[in-house]
């Protein structure tokens, strides 16, 4: 029965099964598993492998840390495909045989669900937050959509014809599925679970992949030895490359940092809000800016959404020549933005004087008290010195301690 499942699939894509003589040894070091396996799937810990074994109907559980095979679970008839759940407690198995998809405890390596889903079950792929898992059903053009919690069929999807590869882009707003008979892709949108966009790719796509920042998915055409790349901002193919695979992108990707400050000008004292803005063509930048006095650091920002604000009041009376420094990310590499000159103006102030005692007899001390404040949106304490009048004429000078008084006596 296996070996009429396994030419199914093989016929779909043109392939034949290849033969090894009795003679042959495996290359060492290899990993012995079940007859004939397709699929394999690597926990998100890293710790274990599950290979779909369609000869004989199980799956091998593979210690990564030994690379032995530390269990055998029995599954469905014909187990094409394997996709664990982001949590890693469970692996859904499409059994492409007898058109069910087996869900594996993987904490316990036992079947603690079998979903009947389409007809002829090929490809799986579990949504980012994962709450659904979407099954291709080769035999009857559907996508079978999975409720993990419930582990039921909820909705099925109809594609184009002979659905083979899935693959859920990376923010789980859109699943791109592979339709290895017509040379197409259907996009569905995982929201209301409805076919949005068809493309046209090359001969017999088969599988599919979407790049970690979801600007494009890679898509394999078995039938003419091609790669389709798909721009899934438009939904089109950007570049079919034959024989060969030509990526035009590299990472980290270029970014641009722009930076703005307000107010401007400003008085002394006053909060200043510097802004970086951090934009790259092939996506949205993380990471941090370094905000610059000529050289000298004033702080730091998160980059959100592309963008990174600070706010400083330091900042001396005179010219500035201001600057944002991105650091990039692992996708993005740095950036530096032109000056932004700010200039810093001197605070406006207040003066109070009081004089004790008074009135006061004549040769009887008196004590002049002058407090000065800075007027708002100016801030700070003022320094220096003041002079102490009585009309035109000069009594005396004193300076300012760090409360922003000055006292004189006289008598």
């Amino acid at each position: 029965m296996a070996k009429s499942f396994q030419s199914k699939w093989r016929q779909l894509l043109g392939l034949g099964r290849p033969k090894q003589s009795a003679d042959v040894t495996p290359l060492d070091p290899t990993v012995t598993v079940g007859s004939f396996p397709t699929g394999v799937a690597i926990t998100p810990d890293g710790l274990h492998a599950y290979v779909t074994n369609e000869g004989d109907n199980t799956v091998s559980v593979i210690d990564t840390a030994t690379n032995t095979v530390v269990a055998t679970i029995a599954v469905g008839t014909g187990p094409f495909d394997v996709a664990i759940t982001p949590d890693g407690l469970h692996a859904y198995v499409t059994n492409e045989g007898d058109n069910t998809v087996s869900v594996i405890d993987t904490a316990t390596n036992t079947v603690v669900a079998t979903i009947a889903v389409g007809t002829g079950p090929f490809d799986v792929a579990v949504t980012p937050d994962g709450l659904h898992t979407y099954v291709t059903n080769s035999g009857d053009n559907t996508v079978s959509v999975i409720d993990t919690a419930t582990n039921t069929v909820t909705t099925t999807v109809a594609v184009g014809t002979g659905p083979f590869g899935v693959a859920v882009s990376p923010d789980g707003l859109h699943a791109y599925v592979t339709n290895n008979a017509d040379n197409t892709v259907s996009v569905i949108d995982t929201a209301t679970n409805t076919v949005v966009a068809t493309i046209p790719v090359g001969a017999a796509p088969t599988s599919v992949a979407v790049s970690p920042d979801g600007l494009h998915a890679y898509v394999t055409n078995n039938a003419d030895n091609t790669v389709s790349v798909i721009d899934t901002a438009t939904n089109t193919v950007v570049a079919n490359s034959a024989n060969t695979v030509s990526v035009t992108d590299t990472v980290p990707f270029t970014s641009a940092t722009a930076l703005v400050s307000a107010p401007d000008p400003t008085v002394f004292g006053q909060a200043k809000v510097l802004t970086a803005t951090v934009t790259s063509v092939d996506g949205i930048p993380t990471g941090t800016v370094s905000f610059f006095d000529g050289a000298t650091l004033l702080g730091t920002g998160t980059v959100v959404a592309g963008v990174a604000t600070f706010t400083t009041s330091t900042l001396d009376v005179g010219t500035h020549a201001l600057t944002a420094v991105y650091s990039g990310d692992t996708a993005f590499s740095g950036s530096t933005s032109a000056v932004d000159a700010q200039t810093v103006n001197t605070a406006d102030t207040t003066t109070v004087l009081t004089s004790l005692p008074d009135p006061s007899v004549f040769g009887q001390a008196k004590v002049l008290t002058a407090t000065v404040t800075a007027v708002a949106p100016g801030a700070g304490t003022p320094t220096g010195t003041v002079s102490f009048f009585d009309g035109i004429v000069l009594v005396g000078t004193a300076t300012l301690d760090a409360g922003g008084t000055a006292t004189f006596t006289t008598s």
